[in-house]
């Protein structure tokens, strides 16, 4: 049998580090799923196509970051409830957990793929990408059920403590997915729709392998008859702490589609670019991610054991590996920009290329920033408040909301460039400024 990780025994840090290190792989080769898409349809298919695929970065972030950010959400019960040893109440919540996913994955589904065309209409597409546009977008909503499954199955796995199995199963999906993408595109022909769906091929295997590992490795998991009634008050509960996560995912990405749907205006040009560069900066923001991700996990399992001041003590220690981390990738991002954006963009589209590199240029100098407001706002997720990582979600829509439409018109690309960073830093204060006075997180800072 697998065994589960009891973070509320050992030393914080060890604990978090070793915890983080397979959620950043498995972040990582989530990444790669997406930077494989694009490399190899900007290598083989050429600059309309990337722009094809990135034209609707932010709708998809909008739609399947509130589909991980509920599930997400659905397993902070079950860390707790693992947490403080009531493994019967543990199972109670993953069992309406499941029915409640199988009820997002049909309502998400069917909703994106139905409004597939307006979306790309609202994020001003241009004429010319917006036939393959739609079709990989279509292709990966139609998907959606197995992003819901494999990100509840890998959260589940993540509340009882093992992130080790979930990054495993990634790379052999990830290793997959790049496969099927140059079997698709270069072997079949199939353009943008052969990348497409080998992530949906990928997604499901990565799900699917989940499932099985879960029913034949963890015995803690298995829902005993007892166990499968749903239960209202456990529903009530999880949709209180899921619904909120995926809204603050949800909400933070409408403030990016309307940021993309002033950058998509530009031209094809800037759409390339800004498909590239954000390929990179979300590669970059993964370690926060899972660092994040890791201090929320040992947060929940230590507020359910009632063990405050591990708990401060494990967001010390997240937010001063978090600020190392962010002025290494700094470096990176401000020194090698260029050399980065070239993964994706030939060298001879040097238009491209110069606002690629500006992009990141300016991205690096707030880095550091990055670790305060994640490794803050999960904390607090993990603690079972979703509430104020929803409004800090706001902050971040509303800021990039106020630089596309004040900034962009006169400013162009140079505004998309600092759009994300006047996000980050006003949800930044929101989040840790208030969380300070307030009793019920002061622990976390006193």
């Amino acid at each position: 049998m697998a065994q589960t990780k009891d973070l509320t025994v050992g030393n914080p840090l060890s604990l978090i580090i070793k915890f983080a290190l397979p959620l950043l792989g498995g972040i990582l080769f989530q990444q790669a799923y997406n930077i494989a898409d694009a490399a190899i349809v900007g290598r083989f298919l050429g600059a309309n196509a990337l722009a094809a695929v990135g034209a609707s970065s932010s709708a998809q972030f909008l739609t399947f970051g509130f589909c991980m950010g509920t599930m997400t959400g659905f397993a902070v019960p079950a860390a707790q409830r693992f947490g403080a040893h009531d493994y019967d109440g543990m199972r109670r919540f993953v069992f309406c957990a499941y029915i409640l996913a199988a009820a997002t994955a049909l309502v998400m589904t069917s909703l994106c793929a139905f409004f597939c065309d307006q979306i790309l209409c609202a994020l001003k597409t241009p004429q010319d990408i917006f036939s393959d546009a739609r079709l990989y977008l279509f292709t990966l909503f139609l998907g959606t059920p197995f992003i819901i499954f494999y990100n509840w199955l890998s959260s589940l796995l993540r509340a009882v403590g093992d992130s080790k199995t979930p990054f495993a199963f990634l790379v052999f999906s990830t290793t997959l997915n790049v496969a099927l993408d140059l079997l698709f595109i270069v072997c079949f022909g199939w353009g943008v729709f052969g990348a497409a769906f080998a992530t949906v091929i990928s997604l499901f295997a990565s799900g699917l392998l989940c499932a099985l590992y879960i029913r034949a490795k963890f015995e803690i998991l298995r829902l005993k008859k007892a166990d499968r009634v749903f239960d209202k008050k456990c529903a009530v509960t999880l949709i209180k702490i899921g619904v909120p996560m995926g809204l603050q995912f949800s909400i933070t990405a409408i403030g990016s589609m309307i940021m993309q749907a002033a950058n998509n205006a530009l031209g094809t040009v800037y759409v390339s670019a800004f498909s590239a560069a954000s390929k990179i900066k979300q590669f970059a923001i993964s370690p926060f991610d899972a660092l994040a991700a890791s201090v929320s996990t040992f947060a929940s399992q230590n507020y359910g054991a009632h063990k405050f001041d591990r708990i401060k003590k494990g967001y010390a220690q997240g937010l001063a590996v978090g600020t190392l981390l962010g002025a290494i990738l700094a470096a990176l991002l401000v020194l090698f920009g260029r050399q980065l954006s070239m993964i994706f963009i030939s060298a001879k589209n040097v238009e491209v290329l110069d606002a690629s590199q500006k992009f990141l240029f300016i991205s690096g100098f707030f880095y550091v920033v990055i670790p305060f407001l994640n490794v803050s706002r999960l904390t607090v997720q993990g603690l079972g408040y979703s509430s104020r990582a929803m409004l800090s979600g706001a902050i971040e829509m509303f800021a990039r909301i106020f630089v596309s439409f004040a900034l962009v018109p006169t400013m162009g690309w140079s505004a998309i460039c600092f759009c994300d960073q006047a996000a980050w830093v006003s949800a930044t204060f929101f989040t840790i400024l208030p969380l300070s006075c307030c009793s019920r997180w002061a622990f976390l800072f006193f």
